[in-house]
């Protein structure tokens, strides 16, 4: 790959707090909002808008409900996330091999 193969890098992924979010789900599956806010070190708000175009790229899912009469929002990386993600990191890989 060439840097003229930039254009393979998915940017919905590539943004810091999506990225995070993509390696967490892609190792834990599944995590709750308020796990993933403490592991990405980010604000209620932040994570949420990157939830939020993750999902509108179906890249996770996101289930609300309630436990012990609080809310709980739990994330799932997709089928179409995981394998995203994985042709990502193979574009990324391409580029850092590539430089050497």
């Amino acid at each position: 790959m060439s840097l003229s193969d930039l254009g393979k890098i998915d940017e919905v992924i590539h943004g810091r707090i999506r990225l995070g979010i993509m390696v967490y789900l892609a190792d834990a599956e599944t995590a709750d909002f308020t796990e993933l806010k403490s592991a990405l070190e980010a604000t209620q708000g932040n994570l949420s808008v990157h939830l939020k175009k993750l999902e509108e790229a179906n890249y996770v899912a996101i289930d609300k409900s309630f436990r012990d009469n609080k809310p709980l929002t739990r994330v799932t990386i997709t089928k179409a996330g995981r394998k995203a993600f994985a042709a990502y990191l193979e574009a990324l890989g391409g580029l850092i091999g590539g430089r050497g």
